[in-house]
């Protein structure tokens, strides 16, 4: 006759390893590290290169693929962008850039994706491109980041008045100037 307190017990262990199953014991340090490099400061805002890692030993970033969201800290605006594109481009009517020259993008809450494979060279950075899939550490390091570059306008001229924008599902971004 099996106790009412083990069938607890079992329920229990059950549930907790339900809820760990993103915790991997034979890589307990792996994680995901997403980092922004301002390159160069423009009249208005900065040039910068976002870097997604996978530093996970047996994980890999399958189909869809990755997406990277955040909110902008300010009136911010993105004019353009190089191996990556936002899902939608919100209204840009006090920009002005030109029928030549709209800007990528104007919503305060954006969200970013990769670019598929065969995308067009002009709109490449290095390591784009995947369609957001990203291999684990141990198989392949080449295939194991993202980049995408982008051109932010309206964010000021210097590290003083520039700020990182917190990620949408409330993680960091680490930011690094060159």
């Amino acid at each position: 006759m099996v106790k009412a307190d083990s069938i607890y017990t079992a329920v229990c262990c059950f549930f907790l390893l339900a809820l760990g199953s993103a915790y991997d014991p034979l890589d307990p340090t792996g994680n995901i590290t997403i980092r922004w490099d301002i390159l160069s400061w423009t009249g208005d805002g900065y040039v910068a290169t976002v870097s997604i890692f996978n530093y996970q030993m047996f994980r890999h970033v399958q189909a869809p693929g990755w997406s990277l969201g955040w909110s902008w800290t300010r009136d911010e605006v993105l004019w353009g962008m190089l191996g990556a594109e936002t899902t939608e481009r919100g209204d840009c009517s006090r920009f002005r850039g030109g029928v030549d020259d709209p800007p990528h993008c104007c919503k305060r809450n954006l969200k970013v994706v990769d670019l598929l494979p065969g995308t067009p060279y002009n709109q490449q950075i290095a390591r784009c491109c995947k369609g957001g899939i990203l291999t684990s550490m141990v198989q392949d390091q080449e295939t194991s980041a993202s980049l995408f570059q982008m051109t932010v306008g309206a964010a000021g001229t210097t590290t003083k008045c520039c700020v990182v924008p917190p990620l949408a599902n409330g993680g960091r971004l680490l930011l690094l100037w060159r």
